[in-house]
């Protein structure tokens, strides 16, 4: 039995490797005829060019983890079925679980091995490629910093700090602006729990504005809704397309430690229970995908012809509902550790139950 763990464990490796130096290769490749003119527009090296896209291939590899670890497993037990070793084996009266129980044990390993990636490789290849695509070759840099699930920005007259759900929105969560007079006393503080940008202004939703009438007196203002011309716009509030991962694992649970409210340190659980669960997705996907290959070659009389199209729809169809769960959690609809295992939890009780009844 330990032969056939360690056959079988080889072919998985085998295969995990090849699915992923080709999405490797067809990642670079992609990205590389679409940002090498920026490159050489600037003037830069192709030392440089060399080190950016090396410095890219953990993110493509946190990326397409999940994916690779689904394909590897329907391959390796989609050859055994097709060379007709896994009738052989279960003629000879090994049962299916001990059959891809190195496969499932695999897809531990290498999910463990990706999470370790995630808290202490990434973070620093990300920050990397950030700071040589947005200062090096763009030309620009971040106006501020991120901490604690929140922005802090320095404009032109004041100082800005908000929560931002997504950077694609001009929706902003617990706004508040700040600016000092020439002797860096404090002249203003805007605070409201919403802000939005639209039509070239800035709206403020239930807020209040102090002002400092003496040394230790202000004047305090309520409203409802309010307009303010801040200097600054949205797209001033820089923000690296993949900014958040330049945090740790550690860095992300440290963010949720309690905030200044209930949504924000909602926010931060949900970016925390969400890297992982993104990371964790290959398991589920692995323990469907497999008897889905055993019910395709039992129907149809093919295996990797089918199953792996079928298991790759599926991946985009759980990634396309787990993007959804994720996008609820961040916005206070749902709890965001359900909404980070509950696909994991359904696709797999279904995938074991269904590996139950092939073995039966």
């Amino acid at each position: 039995m330990i032969l056939l763990y360690r056959y079988v464990f080889y072919q998985f490796l085998r295969n995990i490797s090849m699915l992923m130096a080709s999405f490797i290769t067809i990642y670079l490749l992609i990205d590389f005829f679409e940002k090498i003119d920026n490159f050489l527009e600037k003037g830069k090296s192709m030392a440089l060019v060399f080190k950016f896209f090396l410095l890219n291939v953990p993110f493509i590899v946190e990326q397409m983890g999940p994916v690779c670890i689904l394909l590897a497993g329907v391959v390796t037990l989609g050859i055994l079925n097709h060379s007709n070793e896994l009738i052989a084996l279960k003629a000879g009266g090994v049962p299916l679980k001990k059959i891809t129980a190195p496969i499932l044990v695999s897809g531990v390993l290498f999910t463990l091995l990706f999470l370790a990636m995630s808290q202490f490789i990434l973070p620093k290849t990300i920050a990397e490629t950030n700071r040589i695509w947005n200062k090096e070759v763009k030309g620009r840099v971040p106006l501020g910093i991120y901490r604690n699930g929140r922005y802090y920005y320095r404009g032109q007259e004041g100082f800005y700090s908000f929560a931002r759900p997504s950077p694609k929105s001009n929706n902003f969560l617990f706004f508040s602006f700040t600016s000092w007079d020439d002797k860096y006393k404090l002249s203003t503080h805007i605070a409201s729990k919403q802000a939005n940008w639209a039509d070239e202004t800035w709206t403020l939703k239930h807020g209040q504005v102090q002002r400092a009438v003496t040394e230790t007196d202000f004047s305090t203002d309520l409203f409802t809704s309010k307009v303010f011309q801040f200097k600054e716009k949205p797209e001033d509030f820089f923000v690296p397309e993949y900014q958040s991962l330049e945090l740790s694992l550690l860095d992300l649970y440290k963010a949720t430690q309690p905030q200044k409210s209930d949504d924000e340190t909602n926010l931060a659980w949900a970016n925390f229970y969400g890297r992982i669960s993104y990371t964790l997705l290959g398991l589920p996907l692995l323990f469907l995908g497999l008897p889905l290959l055993l019910i395709v070659y039992r129907k149809w009389g093919r295996d990797l012809s089918l199953a792996v199209p079928t298991s790759c729809g599926m991946a985009f169809g759980c990634w396309g509902i787990w993007g959804t769960l994720q996008s609820l959690a961040k916005a206070g609809y749902m709890n965001p550790l359900f909404a980070a295992i509950s696909i994991h939890l359904l696709m797999g009780f279904f995938g074991f139950i269904l590996l139950l009844r092939e073995d039966s």
